[in-house]
């Protein structure tokens, strides 16, 4: 294999990787929204029931 081919390999792979990187921290930052727009929203009917 050629330099050449090799660095597009890795360079590939790295790629990828941060594209994974990126939708795993995407999916926890929905996820702790999600959370707090529950919680938020358990505070305010609890608060309208008293």
């Amino acid at each position: 294999m050629s330099k050449v081919v090799i660095a597009v390999a890795c360079l590939s792979l790295l790629t990828l990787a941060a594209c994974g990187n990126t939708a795993r921290g995407l999916k926890q930052d929905g996820v702790q929204a999600s959370n707090a727009l529950d919680d938020a929203t358990r505070r305010v009917a609890k608060a309208d029931a008293n």
